[in-house]
């Protein structure tokens, strides 16, 4: 079993940016981390469209359709139900201390900044913040409305990690997967794991 340090929430909403998401999946089970996942009905209809991959509504059979997808150990990934309320995440006492909601739609962010807290992703989230964990929040939208600024203004204020989803273009990428591997090593950069997609500024300038 995984030690409690190498636990983490993975959240994915019904914003763009699947690709996003799912890539990070497969990133935090290649550092061995045994990661909660909590989807959106949004999300999956986003991941259909975005990536052609379909997800059953189920959690279980979720989880067969991502471990059989992305190859990995099915004792590294559990998929929660939004109402499952006996999920770790749930609760203060046992939720991993980092958590990232990516894609995190506008409406998301919402709900997390003013703490409504009614299905298990916004439950988890508003964990996190009262345990004074960490918090990413990719939000994915444009333009930013004044009421989406003072949202992230609030999480931040809060201690939550705002990152809008805004790939760089210094590392001169070719493909879509370049454009995502930025973005989430970016992500990865923020909670500590090792991370090789891209290279790192000034350091291949130099050479």
């Amino acid at each position: 079993m995984n030690s409690p340090d190498k636990r983490i929430t993975l959240a994915w909403t019904g914003a763009s940016g699947a690709p996003y998401g799912l890539r990070l999946l497969e990133c935090l089970l290649a550092a061995d981390y045994h990661v909660y996942l909590l989807i959106s009905s949004a999300a999956r209809v986003v991941l259909a469209t975005e990536h052609g991959l379909k997800l059953p509504a189920g959690p279980d059979a979720a989880k067969a359709a991502l471990v059989t997808h992305l190859g990995c150990d099915p004792d590294s990934l559990e998929v929660c139900g939004k109402e499952d309320w006996f999920s770790p995440v749930a609760s203060g006492s046992a939720a991993p201390k980092q958590m990232v909601v990516c894609p995190c739609s506008a409406g998301t962010l919402a709900s997390v900044a003013h703490g409504l807290s009614d299905n298990l992703l916004e439950r988890a989230a508003d964990v996190v913040l009262k345990e004074r964990g960490q918090l990413l929040m990719v939000v994915r939208e444009t333009p930013f409305s004044t009421l989406h600024l003072e949202n992230m203004l609030k999480l931040s204020q809060m201690g939550a990690t705002i990152m809008p989803a805004a790939p760089g273009f210094y590392h001169q990428p070719e493909t879509i997967e370049d454009l995502v591997d930025f973005m989430v090593a970016r992500i990865l950069d923020h909670l500590g794991v090792e991370q090789g997609l891209v290279p790192r500024w000034g350091y291949d300038q130099r050479k």
